[in-house]
């Protein structure tokens, strides 16, 4: 069965057709979704998510994008959503330089924090990290990340980074992306980076794979993410499938 390690299924472009959708994901051999938050609410959405259906588990945490808006009492409500039954990830943080906004030192002093969280609880993070190379592997290596353990998800990074990543004993996360005509860097990454440290990703509603970018993503588009890293390491996409499964259970620590 196939894996989505990364999706928000919580965001308003599935306001029309959320349930419908979710439901069909057991004949389409979707067999887990986590669903994965960028702030307090979002969190709040996913553990709903993942009351409401059995497959999805959670992810609860203050994306870098958003760390100007929440206080340190704000810690104290993430940590306990962090304790629910099926949130299985402190996600997503980390550190995203495309906007000058939220200035960066707010964006490292809050990923610490909440990797420290991750440290406490005992639980993987999930990393964002755009146009931030050095400093996420920096702060990730500075706080001992290789003892949390997690995934940094839809990874865009040259090889050399893959293999600091990968020398914390991190998974990397792999979406459509890497279907695209212009994901040359990545594909040549993932030449590089062993299948078995290798998760699937949606990244929904966001980066559908070829043939659909630009529209609405979803985990029914996963399929061709299998395909293209099938072709990309020379196997087939059942083991690909049947790898990264293995791989995300592991990594989020699901029987």
């Amino acid at each position: 069965m196939i894996f989505d390690t990364h999706a928000h299924y919580d965001d308003e472009a599935f306001d029309t057709d959320r349930q419908e959708l979710l439901e069909s994901f057991s004949w389409n051999e979707i067999g887990y979704v986590v669903n994965v938050s960028f702030d307090l609410a979002s969190s709040e959405k996913t553990i709903a998510l993942t009351r409401q259906y059995p497959f999805v588990y959670g992810a609860v945490g203050v994306h870098p994008n958003d760390v100007a808006k929440i206080t340190s009492a704000d810690m104290v409500l993430l940590r306990q959503m962090a304790l629910e039954n099926k949130i299985v990830a402190i996600g997503e943080i980390g550190l995203d330089y495309y906007y000058p906004e939220p200035e960066r030192e707010l964006q490292k002093s809050w990923f610490v924090k909440q990797m420290e969280l991750a440290r406490e609880l005992k639980m993987p993070i999930v990393v964002h990290s755009r146009d931030a190379a050095k400093d996420t592997v920096d702060l990730m290596q500075e706080m001992y990340a290789a003892e949390i353990g997690g995934v940094v998800h839809c990874f865009s990074y040259s090889k050399e980074v893959a293999r600091e990543i990968l020398d914390m004993g991190f998974y990397i996360g792999i979406g459509g992306v890497v279907t695209f005509k212009n994901a040359r860097k990545l594909r040549e990454a993932l030449e590089e980076i062993p299948l078995d440290r290798i998760v699937l990703e949606t990244d929904s509603p966001y980066l559908a794979p070829e043939p659909f970018r630009g529209q609405r993503n979803s985990s029914l588009n996963l399929p061709y993410v299998v395909k293209a890293i099938a072709e990309i390491k020379g196997t087939t996409c059942e083991e690909v499938t049947e790898v990264t499964e293995q791989n995300a259970k592991t990594l989020y620590r699901i029987q």
